[in-house]
């Protein structure tokens, strides 16, 4: 058995390799005994390579001493052709909207029944969020969010209206509720929040599309009120999407 694995004949890299895919979307956060079982490693083989990859950046070990996906490892997802080609893309309409409202500026995709930020343009005169470049929110609570929600497939949809988690005192949690948005940003064509995520904090957001019609990410713009220039906001973010999905490779 090569380096104390419970698999014969495993190499270095397969034995990292394992380590890693452990992790998924139902496994975010695992302690060393839930890595070990799941990679078929023994405890401390496992140890040994978590602590390397601790130490490279791919994983992280939190307070309660478990272990998460590191920032490094999402750096390096980043040059992906589909993300970074996304973020590329966007990014100077992005700019463009935060340099009109000195407003925080959010791109975002659907990872499983999560929301995924790729990008963020904001500065001091932004309202604080809680987002940033590479986490991870959830989609009932977020203005992109409640976009990729409505156009997600019914699987993911029932889920995420299964479990319907407070985070503020305004978080929408009634399903009937949250579905008449959804209903809605089919409708109009985009989603708002109003202290769901963060108090102080609101948000519209709208879909970006192929030029097939199909959904490719969301952008957002956060503010502290939506009273008197929702209307404005949208109409910005629109153009903006319009652009960016434009600019889209076909999809093959």
């Amino acid at each position: 058995m090569a380096g104390n694995s419970r698999e014969p004949g495993q190499t270095v890299a397969s034995r990292l390799l394992a380590v890693l895919a452990a992790f998924d979307e139902r496994h975010r956060t695992l302690t060393l005994t839930d890595i070990a079982d799941r990679s078929g490693l023994a405890r401390p083989t496992a140890h040994r390579i978590i602590g390397e990859l601790v130490e490279w950046g791919a994983l992280f070990r939190t307070e309660s001493g478990a272990y998460v996906v590191g920032r490094r490892l999402w750096k390096l997802g980043l040059l992906a052709p589909d993300q970074s080609g996304l973020r590329e893309i966007a990014s100077p309409f992005l700019q463009d909207i935060y340099g009109a409202t000195l407003a925080t500026v959010h791109l975002a995709i659907r990872d499983g029944d999560r929301v995924l930020y790729l990008d963020r343009v904001s500065g001091h005169r932004s309202v604080p969020v809680v987002s940033r470049i590479g986490s991870r929110l959830p989609l009932h609570a977020t203005g992109v969010g409640k976009v990729l929600l409505a156009f997600a497939p019914p699987d993911v949809q029932e889920r995420v209206l299964g479990n319907l988690t407070r985070v503020t005192a305004r978080t929408v949690t009634h399903r009937g509720h949250l579905e008449d948005e959804m209903r809605r940003v089919h409708r109009d064509g985009f989603a708002q929040t109003v202290e769901e995520m963060s108090l102080g904090a609101c948000s519209v957001a709208v879909p970006v599309r192929h030029l097939d019609g199909s959904v490719a990410a969301a952008i957002g713009i956060v503010v502290p009120n939506l009273h008197r220039d929702r209307a404005r906001l949208i109409a910005a973010l629109a153009v903006a999407a319009q652009g960016i999905g434009r600019n889209l490779p076909e999809q093959t």
